[in-house]
């Protein structure tokens, strides 16, 4: 399993309801959640596949949000 972490600016249910299809496309359906009560907003996928950290914040990006590798 492979765990990778980006901070986002993903604030909300509406902001999520948004990403939903890009981030199920790009990483699969129930391998990613965003944490929306962290102050970083927290977007943490993990899957079984090796994903690039550039398609996850691809996938954000085009959904009309930004995402950064978190520290």
């Amino acid at each position: 399993m492979e765990t990778i972490k980006f901070k986002t600016n993903i604030k909300c249910a509406g902001c999520i309801a948004k990403n939903t299809p890009f981030l199920n496309e790009a990483v699969g359906e129930d391998n990613w959640e965003v944490d929306v009560q962290s102050p970083d907003k927290i977007l943490t996928v993990v899957t079984e596949e090796k994903i690039s950290s550039e398609t996850v914040i691809k996938a954000v990006k085009d959904a009309g949000y930004t995402a950064a590798l978190a520290d």
